[in-house]
């Protein structure tokens, strides 16, 4: 059976996203004073007692908001309660009962889904104040009382929350499951994406900048495996970036390039490739991660027969450092080339991890080193004794030989190549160490 699934909502500002992190035991959702910080589904896992759930938490309800944002903000809140086994409904003891969260106990009660009432920000321990009380009048039973930000009441209220799970043979599933985070500047489409590939409506899509702010993750299986792709905040310039919350969403999408095995790279094909567009991309390149060059919006532009191939040479030319990375020409409006893109997904994350038998590759070296001689220096000659591949993600080669000096940048430059076009390294970064060996060793 699947995890089961627990929904963590409410109306702004209550404290659902320090609850969330709080029952996670991680840092995930951004947490600022400013209403509105979370806008799309964040998910986590909570571990209680020996059982396990995926913990959702979603934007503060709004639930007669006009607002382009706000509206899609209800929208996500209302996935996530329909696929969630039971609900949270986070309140706010400081503000007291208001009108928005009766408005929300009504949506809660007509999906028919378990809540529990959850009134936040009792941070005092002992006998609730007299305003806890006034709770009941949501008609959802028994409040509970918690601070998300000390912890109180959180072993209450997961009690509660899996008391109302039916107890599941669930068997977490061992497959290979291929990270993928989705990396560019803002509104080059990248939520747009996430939601071509997953079919449904798991990103808010809005030509404002900045809509995405946390590192969103989505669980997608088709025909080509399992994934989990990462939805980033947009990376701007830093001169661009003016508040404490877009901050932390960069620092997010830094720390998804950290955790994934697979970056797709997005530019905006009406754009072109711009130089934050080749930051950004160094930022994966120098993670050590595989890396697809994705162009997006490839719908919009008025093409002939040489139009790839000219935009082909200008990404050659503003991406030199990382000519290994495939480029691609999607849309994620249309969905062309989706598929394509799932399987240099898997051909990239492959070539990340794949390891190569020392014997193959001093094979390897044995033929390039006649083939081109190791370059001298005032009579002294530079000997390659052997090589090795130590780790992989990416791989890593170390070359021990009798004077690191003479082994020139040129040459470690061929030889990478020779692994490259041996192997079928596409898509992946290569590390090279250079060891000096002396004659005793």
């Amino acid at each position: 059976m699947a995890k089961p699934v627990i929904a963590i909502v409410g109306r702004p500002n209550v404290g659902k996203s320090t609850l969330f992190n709080k029952l996670t035991g991680q840092r995930i959702s951004i947490v600022d004073d400013t209403p509105g910080v979370t806008r799309d589904r964040i998910y986590g896992e909570v571990e209680w007692l020996g059982r396990t759930a995926t913990l959702i938490d979603t934007g503060g309800i709004e639930p007669y908001s006009d607002d382009i944002i706000l509206s899609q903000m209800r929208r996500q809140a209302q996935l996530a309660i329909e696929t969630a086994d039971v609900t949270i409904l986070v309140t706010d003891i400081r503000s007291g009962l208001v009108a928005t969260d009766m408005e929300v106990a009504q949506m809660l009660q007509k999906s028919g889904k378990p809540v529990v009432l959850c009134v936040n920000k009792c941070d005092k321990i002992g006998e609730p104040e007299a305003d806890f009380y006034e709770f009941y009048n949501l008609g959802l039973g028994e409040p509970i009382q918690v601070s998300s930000v000390h912890g109180h009441g959180t072993g209450d209220l997961l009690d509660e929350v899996f008391a109302l799970i039916p107890e599941s043979d669930y068997v977490d599933e061992e497959s290979e499951i291929i990270s993928v985070a989705v990396i560019g500047k803002p509104n080059v489409g990248k939520s747009s994406l996430i939601n071509r590939v997953t079919g449904q409506e798991r990103s808010i899509v809005s030509n404002i900048a900045g809509t995405t702010r946390d590192s969103i993750d989505t669980s997608v299986e088709n025909s080509h495996g399992k994934y989990t792709f990462i939805d980033t905040a947009g990376i701007r310039r830093k001169n661009k970036i003016d508040n404490a919350i877009e901050k932390y969403s960069i620092l997010r999408a830094k720390m998804a390039i950290e955790r994934c095995d697979v970056c797709v790279i997005m530019i905006d094909a009406e754009e072109g490739p711009t130089e934050q567009d080749t930051k950004i991309a160094g930022m994966a390149h120098e993670a050590g991660k595989g890396c697809i060059i994705a162009v997006n919006k490839w719908d919009a532009i008025e093409k002939d027969d040489k139009t790839m191939n000219e935009f082909r040479k200008q990404i050659d030319l503003d991406f030199g450092f990382m000519s290994y990375a495939p480029t691609l020409f999607i849309s994620a409006k249309t969905g062309q080339r989706i598929d394509r893109l799932f399987e240099l997904i898997n051909y990239v994350a492959n070539t990340n991890a794949m390891r190569i038998r020392t014997g193959v590759l001093n094979e390897l070296l044995a033929e390039a080193t006649v083939r081109v001689q190791p370059p001298s220096d005032k009579g002294r000659r530079l000997k390659i004794y052997y090589v090795t591949q130590p780790s992989t993600k990416p791989p890593t080669f170390v070359f021990f030989c009798n004077n690191a000096e003479l082994f020139h940048f040129s040459y470690q430059r061929y030889l990478e190549n020779r692994i490259r076009e041996t192997f079928g390294l596409e898509g992946t970064p290569i590390r090279i160490i250079v060891r000096e060996r002396g004659d005793k060793d």
